[in-house]
């Protein structure tokens, strides 16, 4: 079963451009890179020639020559298949097993520019921090692909008229009651599955969630078997450790003591480095958010952690699916870590595919006046406060904190409420009065956010100052 992805519409773009360079699809194992380039081809009506150097790791010898017609050569009469320019798509999986080979892609670039290349690995980020050669810098593109959103799951599970009402809803609609609590109750679906593809598509085919469960498992079982790719024993005993850790630490600021005490603290942060490179985990970084780029400012001591999925960040926790699936109680389990990884695993891949996730949020830690804004967004140069609510209501304390510091006019929430926009007011330190903007989105909607901002900006203007 295919499920169409986001990144399908720019990897048709890729095969219609007449400059392309070769293409390096980054993201963790089973978030679907594989399937994504086969159903590309299938799509586009390319040939694929595909070589998957964990199967066949032999193969990275043909590359040794750098020169990409001797290379053709080779694998043709190694695979008993055409590689034809303009025709196939020769797809390098796996290819963490063989980073050499990424040296040679500049020399395709340079050489033979009408054949298409895409090469993919689950442990692609770790292998390029380990190689000992220069990446070829300005000849390669990237891409990054992260677990289905909700809007592909709704796709996954054939709610093809859901997702078209989200992606065309502005705010001049009113939304029913009855598809609010409809699509509330597909958000409660998605936490429980999450978005790994092999997950949703066995719930779209059997209705079953013990199924899903055995996948999940399976797959949570094969992210730890990665780990011993990663260093000796030890490392692979601390590695288990923060991997079944992290998701009970989703929504608070990372102190390594959490994760174990007795380790000195450059062990667990190597630890946390190496599953980031895995894009398991995202670090979220404290930012001064006084002005744009967001990332000039962040203080890489503090930062949040996220997992790579929320559906299995609830089967670490051990949340049993079958007694979840029809009731409320999913919002009442965790419920902030929850909505804020849900809300957080979208807003990492919000930006253009070609741009690597980044997350940040901002914190202020006082004596008795503690402060901390979930996340912060930019759009338009400005910079956009953003508040996760698991549930319909919840003071935003933290919110006017920013506002007031930073004199910022619009803010961005996300509850289970319907979509509003309102003027609010709030006092400043000096008994100014400071207005602003807030737009309130339902949780299911994180991925129309951007959408609905420009719609403002467009009717309203900018809101800094």
């Amino acid at each position: 079963m295919y499920i169409q992805r986001k990144q399908a519409n720019f990897l048709r773009s890729w095969l219609a451009a007449k400059d392309h360079k070769p293409l390096v699809l980054r993201g963790a194992r089973q978030v679907g890179k594989s399937t994504l380039v086969e159903l590309t081809a299938l799509e586009n009506g390319f040939d694929l020639c595909t070589v998957n150097f964990e199967q066949k790791p032999e193969y990275a010898e043909h590359f040794a020559s750098n020169e990409p017609q001797k290379i053709i050569q080779l694998l043709q009469a190694q695979l008993q298949l055409k590689i034809i320019p303009g025709k196939t798509i020769l797809f390098l999986d796996e290819i963490q097993q063989a980073p050499q080979v990424i040296i040679s892609l500049r020399y395709f670039y340079e050489q033979m520019p009408t054949l298409h290349i895409i090469a993919a690995g689950s442990l692609l980020e770790f292998a390029l921090s380990q190689i000992k050669y220069s990446i070829p810098v300005g000849r390669l593109e990237y891409i990054y692909l992260g677990p289905l959103s909700f809007s592909e799951f709704l796709l996954g599970l054939g709610e093809e008229m859901t997702n078209d009402f989200l992606q065309k809803y502005t705010f001049e609609q009113t939304i029913p009651i009855a598809l609010h609590d409809k699509l509330l109750n597909l958000l409660r679906l998605y936490y429980l599955i999450g978005g790994m593809p092999k997950a949703v598509a066995t719930y779209a085919q059997t209705g079953d969630l013990t199924a899903v469960d055995r996948v999940k498992y399976s797959i949570i079982n094969t992210l730890q078997d990665d780990f011993s790719k990663y260093g000796d024993k030890k490392e692979v005993m601390l590695l288990r450790k923060t991997f079944n850790t992290i998701p009970t630490l989703i929504a608070n600021k990372l102190i390594y003591a959490h994760i174990d005490d007795k380790l000195r603290s450059e062990y667990v942060s190597n630890a946390i480095d190496k599953l980031c490179l895995a894009k398991i985990c995202e670090k979220v970084f404290h930012s001064s958010a006084n002005g744009v780029p967001l990332g000039a400012e962040i203080n890489e001591r503090h930062f949040k952690i996220l997992f790579l999925d929320i559906g299995l960040v609830n089967t670490i926790l051990g949340v049993n699916l079958l007694n979840l699936k029809d009731n409320d109680s999913l919002i009442l389990v965790n419920k902030g870590a929850l909505a804020e990884q849900m809300i957080g695993q979208h807003l990492a891949y919000l930006r253009p595919e070609y741009e690597q996730p980044k997350l940040y949020y901002w914190n202020r830690e006082k004596v008795g006046a503690n402060s901390e804004v979930d996340y912060l967004i930019t759009y338009n140069m400005d910079i956009i406060p953003v508040e996760v609510k698991a549930g319909k209501a919840g003071r935003l304390r933290s919110l006017h904190s920013f506002l007031r510091e930073k004199e910022r006019s619009l803010a961005l929430r996300f509850n289970t409420n319907l979509p509003l926009i309102s003027d609010e007011q709030i006092n400043t330190a000096d008994a100014k009065l400071l207005k602003y903007k807030l737009v309130s989105l339902p949780l299911y909607m994180v991925e129309q956010s951007y959408r609905l901002l420009e719609d403002l900006y467009i009717n309203a203007g900018t809101f800094s100052d």
